[in-house]
């Protein structure tokens, strides 16, 4: 390896294990985003059985409006 490559790679490790040493002791929020993707998955779910019928209409005309008639 050259004299360069060997430099690039000390400073790519250093910079790594001051970024990870930078981390110790903090904890990342992971209950609160579980609970925000579980209530968004519970909120569309909802949407979708409430207005199920109502969004097959809608996209099926917007569909039908941009299709060509097959003239």
């Amino acid at each position: 390896m050259s004299e360069k490559m060997i430099k690039a790679h000390i400073r790519l490790v250093d910079g790594l294990r001051r970024a990870l040493a930078d981390r110790e002791g903090q904890r990342g929020d992971v209950p609160g985003w579980v609970l925000i993707t579980i209530m968004t998955a519970g909120l569309v779910s909802a949407i979708w059985f409430i207005a199920d019928e109502r969004l097959k209409s809608l996209i099926g005309d917007a569909l039908d409006e941009v299709s060509p008639s097959g003239n």
